[in-house]
């Protein structure tokens, strides 16, 4: 599910918690609801609350570390076709037809890597290499070195491509949100009782509904940050796929 979904769904399990809340409220005895009833909820619901920040925490850190990462994978794959085509272009003018396919391969590589981050069926789908991307490597493989220089900037060449390789691997391989639903849907209960805590000890004046409303919003809003955080290739917070399309000028 989308990050929107997924956060929709918690701000209604938080509304309903609220809810479940003022009904008990109102139905339960005034005895029930005495001073040693209200400290025994609010006690528990402070350690649950304590719980809950724990656990948000630990899921805002797995998502920032997983698009950290990704960001400075995506880097890296950028600075390795930049030195790639340099080294191309000092072997001569024999390598044109192969810094033309790099190009091409760059812009194919750039577009399987946001669509295969992008939704859940392309996620879910084996690896495969761009007709593009393999055309690149057999003409770089073609090329026939006259001198020792050549012949190094060639072994150079292929020790970067590798290293693109690698990464466009690794890219690959962290395609899936890093944060794990057991722990969302343990978040969000504990985030609905806490709520109906709220609700429970509390007149339901309007003031009181209005400031809830806010709340609820705003833990769900929280919810979806997170979430999106983890999906760094597509949604509101999707990595730009500018500076790695553009990363090299036409011939």
């Amino acid at each position: 599910m989308s990050p929107i979904t997924l956060s929709a769904i918690a701000f209604v399990c938080i509304l309903t918690g609220t809810l479940v809340g003022m009904l008990l409220r109102n139905r339960l005895p005034d005895h029930y609801l005495g001073s040693d009833a209200k400290d025994v909820v609010r006690l528990g619901a402070g350690l649950i609350g304590t719980i809950a920040a724990l656990v948000l925490g630990l899921l805002i850190a797995s998502a920032k570390t997983s698009y950290d990462t990704q960001v400075s994978q995506l880097k890296q794959l950028t600075a390795d076709v930049i030195l790639l085509d340099q080294l191309l272009a000092q072997y001569g003018p024999e390598a044109a037809p192969v810094r033309n396919l790099l190009r091409g391969a760059v812009d194919a590589v750039a577009g399987r890597i946001w669509h295969e981050n992008g939704s859940a069926p392309a996620r879910n789908a084996p690896f495969q290499a761009t007709a593009a991307g393999e055309g690149f490597i057999v003409k770089l493989h073609q090329l026939s070195p006259q001198t020792d220089e050549q012949r190094s900037l060639k072994n150079r060449a292929t020790e970067v491509t590798a290293n693109i390789a690698r990464t466009r691997l690794l890219l690959y391989t962290q395609g899936d949100n890093p944060i794990p639903m057991p722990f969302l849907i343990v978040l969000i209960f504990w985030v609905s009782i806490i709520f109906a805590n709220f609700s429970l000890f509390a007149e339901p004046k309007p003031i009181v509904i209005g400031a809830l409303f806010v709340f609820a919003l705003s833990a769900a809003a929280a919810i979806f940050l997170v979430l999106e955080l983890g999906q760094p290739f597509s949604g509101m917070m999707q990595i730009s796929s500018i500076p790695l399309r553009s990363a090299l000028a036409p011939l």
